[in-house]
């Protein structure tokens, strides 16, 4: 199989669309010789920070000297990011072997009259036979949604369920309150593991409590009292936790904080069950983290800013770390929701900020808000919005309203993101070409 005929079948899996539920990848994985039950898990679920604190436990554990898997989602360029091990994607020749034998697995399912498994499920078993044929000592999971129905819940050697902010989100499927939502979330807590939370609501709280207690988990709520001296910055931003003095972090955003944290608790408690980290090991992992799209700068005069803020706590961060670093900044967004998402919150929580809003539409996702929906949406509370045709038009035009002291900020789904964030950068090698020449 070649390498975009598995891109090509990946693609088909669409329209299976999203089916919560374990019976199917079960399946799945059991004719795959179950290659979950071999490898250990730090399992993590939240509504907004699972891929940060992924990435900052995952760099850090491997700073440590441990062979780490990591499985997340969405990706930003390329579908092998989802996969990773040691922070390298899962090669195009491995996807394929992979691709092949779980569409013969899916083709058995169905002439048994089994359901097709979903794009995530087969991108899940995937991930479990990368990991386990990798060697990896420890995998770190984000859940796709939820948790106690994901995909990524059929494993069972969970060291620690880490469960991140919890705010509303894809309430069709999880439930339309925060404490039905923090149930699914806590769905990820297994007797044997331990936990540590993000602070939290306290009806939250007490959702993941009353769970951990019936599993017999310990918990361990993220203390943000210990976090001192913050020295916030676009390029790094510095703080005290604890007893560590001057820890370090290259990614920017106000939340970023709290995510370092969440995953300086977790690796605390990792120590606990025989995964120490050394210091000099977690400093350098925290400063090497790198998560592209979370408040991401991707130029300077005018500033480009990429975020994912998806939802309604996403665009309250936002919005938060807008104010931090550009106060008194004349500010052009490019906007991308969903149209599953809560996007008349969204709007109300960031357009105060806006000098001017340029709407567009994520290309190839079905579930894609159309720009001139979503213009009509903010032109309720803006005024001064245009509908873009295209990511490049909305690219271009920003850059035509931007004098060099404004700051142009992209948020929403990220699977705009990665798209905009390569325009960007085509754009300013060709800036950096002309200078050159001069």
């Amino acid at each position: 199989m070649k390498y975009t005929q598995a891109l090509e079948y990946i693609e088909s899996l669409q329209h299976f669309g999203i089916r919560p539920g374990l019976d199917s990848i079960a399946r799945l994985c059991e004719r795959l010789g179950n290659p979950q039950d071999s490898l250990r898990f730090v399992h993590i679920a939240g509504t907004n920070g699972k891929g940060s604190v992924l990435a900052f436990l995952s760099t850090v554990l491997q700073c440590a000297g441990y062979r780490v898997g990591r499985y997340l989602s969405p990706a930003l360029r390329d579908c092998r990011e989802k996969i990773q091990v040691n922070g390298r994607p899962i090669s195009q020749k491995a996807l394929c072997g992979y691709v092949e034998r779980i569409r013969e697995i899916c083709r058995e399912m169905e002439e048994q009259g089994v359901p097709h498994p979903t794009p995530f499920e087969v991108e899940t078993a995937m991930a479990f036979c990368f990991f386990r044929d990798q060697g990896c000592q420890i995998a770190v999971l984000e859940t796709g949604m939820g948790g106690r129905l994901d995909a990524t819940n059929v494993i069972r050697n969970t060291l620690l369920a880490v469960i991140t902010s919890v705010s509303m989100d894809h309430s069709q499927y999880l439930g339309d309150t925060l404490e039905k939502i923090a149930g699914e979330k806590a769905g990820i807590l297994k007797p044997g593991c331990r936990a540590v939370t993000a602070p939290q609501r306290e009806s939250v709280l007490e959702v993941i409590r009353e769970k951990a207690a019936r599993e017999g988990v310990p918990v361990a709520l993220t203390d943000l009292g210990q976090v001192k001296r913050v020295r916030g910055g676009l390029e790094r931003q510095r703080f005290d936790f604890g007893e560590l003095r001057d820890l370090e972090i290259s990614l920017a955003g106000c939340y970023q904080i709290e995510n370092a944290a969440v995953a300086l608790t977790a690796v605390r408690e990792l120590g606990k069950i025989g995964f120490p980290v050394p210091e000099k090991a977690l400093r350098r992992g925290l400063a090497e983290t790198a998560w592209p799209g979370r408040f991401t700068v991707l130029a300077r005069r005018p500033y480009f800013v990429a975020d994912g803020a998806h939802n309604e706590d996403g665009a309250r961060k936002l919005a938060q770390s807008i104010e931090f670093y550009f106060t008194n900044r004349r500010i052009i967004y490019i906007m991308g929701i969903l149209r599953d998402k809560e996007y008349d919150k969204i709007i109300r929580l960031t357009c105060p900020y806006a000098d001017q809003i340029i709407t567009v539409a994520a290309p190839g996702n079905p579930r894609a808000m159309p720009s001139y929906e979503l213009a009509r949406e903010a032109a309720r509370v803006h005024p001064r919005v245009t509908a873009a045709a295209s990511l490049e038009e909305a690219v271009e035009m920003s850059y035509l309203l931007a004098d060099r002291e404004d700051v142009i900020v992209a948020f929403g789904s990220l699977s705009f993101l990665g798209r905009v964030m390569e325009l960007v950068k085509e754009r300013e090698k060709n800036r950096e070409r002309r200078r050159t020449k001069l």
